[in-house]
């Protein structure tokens, strides 16, 4: 065999055993080198859930404890039981107002814009409030030493479906014009008072943003005026005998009362009656003013 065969041999086998040391090693590395990097996974941050304390504070008086009422989202019912701290500064705050009657207690509720509202209040955050002051009334704390607002709080997060104390305190001296801010209350009220058309079986009430407002200024009305009473008059048209119709006014107002009930208006605040067809308000010689007669009506009691 000649050098030059031998030299073309072993080019050869150098091409041979390189092609094959390429396809057994490095086969992959280009079709790695091809592969688009995955794109890395970023999980949201999950944010805190706020927590309002239960505090307040007057010169030297103050009280802090970082607990709170609780309420679930689209509700103004108080989560119970209340910690033993929350106990603790009520009593304090009862001792504290019972010494200085010319104190009062603003009471601000918190909510949120996509929360639904199922209460008789403008707004879930003055439903809550009202809640609070009744539990506070409850706890020997008179509610015309209580002043309650709603303000939307839209950065609020709930912890789950709950929300810890969206509810503020603050501690203020009485209005030198209360007397006078409680009598254009009350002439608001008699001159234009709420009134409700609704079926005798009808389940629910579904109040206007106007008709909300009637409840808020009634129920401030009778927390700020010892002796006052919500007076509900039932009225029907003349359709049938005035005795059952007496009777059907009557279940309308006390169908009226149990809603107000159940919105945080204490039963012993309110009166009941009926008038039946007695007062119309409208001809009942046409279905629009049968309708009209057909109505509940919702006052302050002289």
């Amino acid at each position: 065999m000649s050098k030059t065969t031998t030299n073309l041999i072993g080019i050869l086998l150098t091409i041979l055993a390189g092609t094959y040391f390429y396809i057994t090693y490095c086969s992959e590395c280009s079709v790695m080198a091809k592969e688009e990097p995955k794109d890395e996974v970023v999980v949201p941050a999950v944010p805190e859930a706020t927590s309002y304390p239960f505090a307040f504070s007057d010169g030297d008086y103050a009280y802090n404890v970082n607990d709170n009422y609780n309420f679930n989202m689209s509700s103004s019912s108080i989560l119970m039981p209340l910690s033993q701290k929350v106990t603790d500064g009520i009593s304090s705050l009862r001792t504290y107002l019972s010494e200085n009657a010319e104190k009062v207690l603003n009471v601000t509720g918190y909510y949120k814009s996509d929360e639904a509202n199922k209460s008789a209040f403008p707004n879930l955050g003055l439903a809550r409030a009202n809640a609070v002051k009744n539990h506070l009334a409850e706890n020997g704390i008179p509610s015309a030493q209580i002043n309650t607002m709603g303000l939307l709080m839209d950065d609020m997060v709930a912890d789950g479906v709950v929300f810890k104390g969206p509810v503020s305190y603050g501690l203020d001296n009485k209005s030198e014009d209360a007397d006078a801010e409680i009598q254009a209350l009350y002439e608001k009220i008699t001159t234009n008072p709420l009134v409700l058309y609704f079926n005798t079986g009808q389940a629910a009430i579904d109040l206007s943003a106007e008709q909300r407002q009637k409840v808020a200024d009634i129920s401030r009305y009778l927390d700020k005026v010892e002796n006052a009473r919500a007076k509900v008059v039932g009225h029907t048209d003349n359709k049938g005998q005035r005795a059952s119709n007496i009777k059907l006014g009557q279940e309308r107002a006390d169908f009226a009362m149990g809603y107000l009930v159940q919105n945080g208006i204490p039963e012993t605040k309110i009166i009941t009656t009926s008038e039946g067809p007695d007062s119309p308000v409208e001809s009942n010689a046409t279905e629009e003013g049968r309708t009209k007669n057909r109505r509940t009506v919702i006052t302050l009691s002289k």
